[in-house]
C-alpha cells in the first residue's frame, strides 16, 4: 500500500510509522521537518506545510494514495482542506478524532463507538465532533472514503499523564504534596502508543473500515490515585497526595480547566470489541506500571528535560493551602 501520513512523528504517530514500515507499507510523510523525534528509516519525506494549500499541493503533485492519514486536523477548516486535496485521490482517508468527543460526562459505561458525541465543556472536543460531521456529510454526498479513529489518553516516554508535567515529578522527589483532581477515584484509561499502533495499522487499507469509527484504547483502568502512585513507584518515592476539585484547580490555572472538566475529571472505560473484531492482532501489552518507568527513565536520563515551571509550582502550593483550610 502507498500510504501518506500528514505528520507522522508525533506522540501517537511515532509508533505507527515504524510499525507501518515493518508491515511493508510504502510510507510517505508530509511534514515541515521540524519534529524532534526524527523520521523513521524507510519512510519517504514530502516537504510541505498542510496549513499552506499551495505548499501542500506542490508537495503532493502527481501522487495518488491508497490511504491518507491526517494526524493534525483539529478544525472543520482543516478537514475542508483535506477534502479539497484528496477527493478522488485516495482510497481511504483516516481522521484522528478524540475520545473526548464522547458525551461528557458519559451517561453509561463502558463507552462504545455508538456513544453520543457531546462535550459542552471543551472547544477542542467540539471541533473534533464538527470534523467528524463534515466527513460523514462528505461520505453521504460523494462517498468520500473516511475512517474515524478516536484515541483516548495515549502516551509515549516523553509524556507524563498529569497537568504540570515534570513540575509534579519534582515535587514528588522533594517530598512536597502533589495535587490530584477530585477525590482521585475517577477511572482513567492510559494507552501506550506502541499498543495503539497495533490496532491502528490494522485499519489501513481495510475496506471494512470505510465509513466507520473506531476507538483504540487499553483495557487497563486506573484511578488517578493509582496513576500518581505508579509514577511515584517509578521514582522510588511515596507520593503525598492532596485532593482538589477540578473546578478549583481550573481557577488557579485557568487553561487547565477545559481539559480537566471536559475530559479527565470523568471516568472513562472503553469497550474495544469493535477494533478487536476487525484487527485480531490488537492487544495491549504495556501496563502503565511499565510505561511509568519508561517515562521516568527518559526524564532522568537528561537534566535538560527536567523542566520545572515556577508559576505552576506556586499554583500547586496555593492549591495545597486552599485544601488545608478545609474548603
Amino acid at each position: 500500500m502507498k500510504v501518506l501520513f500528514i505528520g507522522g512523528t508525533g506522540i501517537i504517530s511515532s509508533a505507527c510509522s515504524p510499525l507501518a514500515l515493518v508491515k511493508g507499507i510504502d510510507l510517505y510523510l508530509l511534514n515541515r521537518g521540524q519534529s524532534a523525534r526524527g523520521i523513521p528509516a524507510g519512510a519517504k519525506v514530502l516537504n510541505g506545510d498542510i496549513r499552506n494549500p499551495a505548499s501542500a499541493e506542490a508537495a503532493l503533485a502527481g501522487h495518488t494514495w491508497d490511504v491518507v492519514v491526517d494526524w493534525i486536523a483539529y478544525t472543520p477548516q482543516h478537514i475542508q482542506n483535506d477534502l479539497d486535496l484528496f477527493a478522488g485521490k485516495t482510497g481511504q482517508f483516516v481522521f484522528i478524532s478524540s475520545a473526548s468527543a464522547y458525551q461528557t460526562p458519559p451517561s453509561t459505561l463502558p463507552i462504545t463507538e455508538s456513544t453520543l458525541l457531546d462535550n459542552p465543556f471543551w472547544e477542542y472536543s467540539r471541533n473534533k465532533i464538527a470534523c467528524e460531521e463534515m466527513l460523514v456529510s462528505a461520505y453521504r454526498k460523494s462517498k468520500f472514503p473516511f475512517t474515524i479513529v478516536r484515541p483516548s489518553h495515549t502516551y509515549d516516554k516523553t509524556l507524563l499523564p498529569f497537568e504540570g508535567g515534570y513540575t509534579v515529578v519534582d515535587r514528588m522527589k522533594k517530598g512536597k504534596p502533589v495535587v490530584v483532581l477530585g477525590d482521585g477515584t475517577s477511572i482513567w484509561t492510559l494507552t501506550h502508543h506502541s499498543d495503539f499502533a497495533k490496532g491502528f495499522v490494522g485499519l489501513l487499507g481495510n475496506s471494512h473500515a470505510i465509513g466507520e469509527a473506531y476507538q483504540i484504547t487499553s483495557d487497563e483502568w486506573l484511578t488517578w490515585n493509582q496513576i500518581y502512585d505508579l509514577v511515584g513507584a517509578a521514582l522510588g518515592v511515596e507520593v503525598q497526595k492532596v485532593h482538589v476539585p477540578s473546578e478549583v484547580i481550573s481557577k488557579f490555572v485557568p487553561n487547565w480547566g477545559p481539559g480537566l472538566i471536559g475530559d479527565k475529571a470523568n471516568s472513562s472505560i472503553f469497550d474495544n470489541s469493535k477494533i478487536k473484531a476487525l484487527v485480531p492482532d490488537f492487544k495491549c501489552t504495556t501496563p502503565f506500571s511499565v510505561g511509568a518507568r519508561e517515562i521516568i527513565e527518559w526524564f532522568e536520563s537528561d537534566p535538560s528535560r527536567q523542566l520545572v515551571n515556577p508559576i505552576e509550582d506556586q499554583a500547586f502550593d496555593k492549591m495545597v493551602e486552599w485544601a488545608s483550610r478545609g474548603f
